[in-house]
């Protein structure tokens, strides 16, 4: 519309009313403080409370504080829908949080089912200034329009909205929520759920935006006992860093499945493929549960328990009786131990009780702290050390093939035992999937502590037992999982939801499916899609659904021109190469002068190359971008250099073509392929056919 209609300069007098009474909400909680409070420690949690709400309140002008309005009923009232809820001085909304049920309307009414709503209006901006919208109309079909259950008429702003290029780390969809992802995003906290995603599905802001509305909706519960979300690589949870607080939510912790279980010890070595996918496997956990069990002692000897002049005894066929009783609840390790005293202290309480002896309620208690009972119960459930535990499992072969037999073969067995154990358990360097073993130890002896959600991204590319270990901290919890299982590139990686599921302990998980593409360009989704057949013949191809066809290019031109031609380009560029390539590259962009930052140099902690590649990665024009680190990245551009080696830099072919995948799928406008010799045949391209090739519509 143009910008000087009377209905334009109204909306954007109500957009600077809007902003002004956010700023007074803001002057209100900043004039609270402790003193308010009864005692110091309400006050340090009133203070604190207030430091998050005053971060909530935060207005930022580059974002609009609502993106559409809907009309109900008779035309009369309105809802302006933001990101976050908006008052007047009188407490009435003047913009209207989009979790919300009053907002569900806007993401799923159409003509077909309008939800009571007659109107749907969509705001275009630019840089928080209000520059247009559109008006959809949801009784009166538009030219043209079927009465279907899609929405009336295409929508230029939307549109816009979706095609803006991409600068810095991901952003928020919430103005572009499809019908399919409100749905899921709506689900019910107390139900698990898995999303298979396929490239540009938005599987990924689904999951972040679900935590936001998880949290909207289940405040108190999940402020309490806490949301995490759990990406692939520390990279990937800087891209998606700015999501959840652009929602107003900053109560989420963010961490790797690396991050969770390095609470134990610090990640320090890496291993073969082979010996890690074997640590994954969930054959370990009753190997573990064995080992840990182990330890207990059958008992032989009497507890005699000196009191005054008595000397209370408890026979040892008594003791094994406990300790039978104890291992049938099935109860943690250290837990038993503690019941094991107890069940002891409460035999001799019998018997002083049986003598007229009048006991206060303590004596059960003192009984059990007493050193005989101490003494006997850690003689015959002594305590485990988790550390202790796994480097004697890895480093005594006859204690691991008694643990093992029946579980293990004796070649398996041979991989897991290290060839040169450490000394100590202190000096030993242990691996991501070390720690995962340990994880699983220490929930074998103190049950782990459970969050309220879980929201893991990519988890296709988890071992068994790393989703044990994300399911025992949603053991009373549930879990929002993410992932594509053609996008799998992990040796362990899983090929079926319905055994994560088992792995999580929710077996009776739900499946969704998106297959709707809104970021891929078709020509680029329909030449990924090529590898399909050969790496998840199962799946459901993905469907572009955008207009814009956007631009392939397939080049063997050299890298410096292919370069030279997409960084003057608007928007975000990514030149995704082969790992074992990285330096080369890296040269050759020092050496053409660019700026450009490398995704996972921030982890490394390596110097900058000659002050050149030292931009912050995501917040750059151009990253370059390790094949194995551009998994759910996102680029208006990207570069994808010599497809043949990320296919033969990987264990097998099979993993190759998931990888090969992965990087076809990241841009959102072009995509260059720049190949060196032949391409991967599955690609069913011929070389000499397709050079220079641009198939864009």
């Amino acid at each position: 519309m143009p910008a000087d209609v009377p209905e334009l300069t109204k909306e954007r007098e109500f957009l600077a009313e809007a902003r002004t009474q956010l700023g007074r909400m803001r002057d209100r909680v900043a004039s609270l403080d402790g003193r308010y409070a009864g005692d110091r420690v309400s006050a340090d949690a009133l203070e604190a409370a207030l430091a998050r709400r005053m971060e909530q309140l935060t207005d930022d002008p580059e974002i609009p504080l609502f993106f559409g309005r809907i009309t109900v009923g008779d035309d009369t009232e309105t809802f302006h829908i933001g990101r976050r809820h908006v008052s007047d001085p009188d407490g009435e909304p003047m913009v209207v949080d989009w979790r919300a049920p009053v907002s569900t309307p806007f993401y799923r009414a159409t003509p077909k089912e309008p939800q009571g709503i007659t109107a749907r209006r969509r705001y275009g901006f630019a840089r928080g200034h209000l520059t247009a919208f559109e008006d959809e109309s949801l009784t009166r079909p538009e030219p043209g329009g079927d009465g279907s259950d899609v929405p009336s008429a295409h929508s230029d702003i939307l549109e816009a909205e979706i095609e803006r290029p991409r600068t810095g780390p991901m952003r928020d969809i919430v103005a572009t929520i499809q019908p399919e992802q409100d749905v899921i995003v709506r689900m019910p906290l107390e139900r698990t759920l898995v999303v298979q995603g396929a490239p540009g599905t938005g599987k990924t802001a689904v999951g972040l935006h679900r935590a936001a509305y998880l949290l909207y909706a289940h405040r108190d519960q999940l402020t309490r006992r806490g949301v995490l979300v759990v990406g692939p690589n520390k990279s990937f949870l800087r891209y998606i860093r700015d999501v959840l607080p652009a929602l107003g939510e900053i109560h989420a912790t963010q961490a790797t499945i690396e991050e969770i279980v390095g609470e134990h010890a610090p990640v320090r070595a890496t291993e073969p493929a082979d010996v890690a996918t074997l640590k994954g496997d969930v054959r370990l956990a009753e190997v573990l549960r064995r080992a840990v069990w182990s330890h207990i002692v059958t008992p032989q000897d009497t507890l005699v328990l000196p009191r005054g002049s008595f000397r209370w005894r408890v026979p040892a066929y008594e003791a094994r009786e406990a300790i039978e009783q104890i291992r049938a609840r099935e109860v943690r390790y250290a837990l038993g131990a503690a019941q094991l005293r107890h069940a002891l202290a409460h035999r001799v309480l019998v018997q002083i009780e049986e003598t007229g002896d009048a006991l206060d309620d303590r004596a059960w208690d003192v009984l059990a702290r007493t050193k005989p009972v101490r003494d006997y119960a850690a003689a015959v459930w002594p305590a485990v050390e988790p550390r202790r535990l796994l480097f004697r499992l890895l480093a005594d072969p006859e204690f691991l093939a008694e643990c093992a037999e029946g579980i293990l073969s004796e070649t398996e067995q041979h991989l897991l035992t290290w060839a040169r154990p450490p000394r100590t358990p202190g000096s030993a360097r242990w691996s991501t999937a070390d720690l995962v073993l340990l994880d699983e130890i220490v929930d074998l002896l103190d049950r782990t502590e459970s969050v309220a959600h879980i929201v893991v991204d990519e988890a296709q590319d988890l071992s068994a037992m790393m989703l044990r270990a994300l399911g025992r901290r949603a053991a009373t919890g549930s879990l929002t999982v993410l992932g594509d299982l053609a996008q799998a590139t992990t040796p362990w990686a899983s090929r079926d939801w319905a055994d994560v599921l088992g792995h999580l302990a929710k077996p009776d998980g739900h499946v969704e499916q998106l297959t709707a593409g809104f970021r891929v360009p078709a020509d680029v989704i329909e030449l990924a899609a090529r590898l399909l057949p050969s790496i998840a013949p199962g799946l459901e191809p993905p469907t572009a659904v955008r207009r814009a066809r956007g631009r392939l290019t397939i080049t063997a031109a050299p890298l410096d021109d292919v370069l030279a031609g997409v960084t003057g380009l608007e928007g975000s560029v990514g030149l995704i190469v082969p790992d074992g390539a990285l330096a080369s590259v890296r040269a050759t962009l020092t050496a053409a002068g660019l700026t450009f930052a490398v995704v996972g140099e921030q982890d490394d902690e390596r110097p900058a190359a000659d002050g050149v590649d030292d931009a912050s990665e995501f917040d750059a024009h151009l990253d370059l971008v390790p094949a194995t680190l551009a998994k759910g990245l996102e680029f208006d551009h990207v570069v994808l250099h010599d497809p043949a080696a990320i296919v033969a830099a990987e264990p097998n072919h099979a993993t190759g073509l998931r990888r090969l995948y992965v990087c076809l799928t990241r841009a959102v406008t072009s995509l260059v392929v720049r190949h060196d010799g032949d391409l991967p045949p599955e690609l069913g391209l011929d070389v000499e056919a397709v050079t220079g090739l641009v198939p864009s519509a």
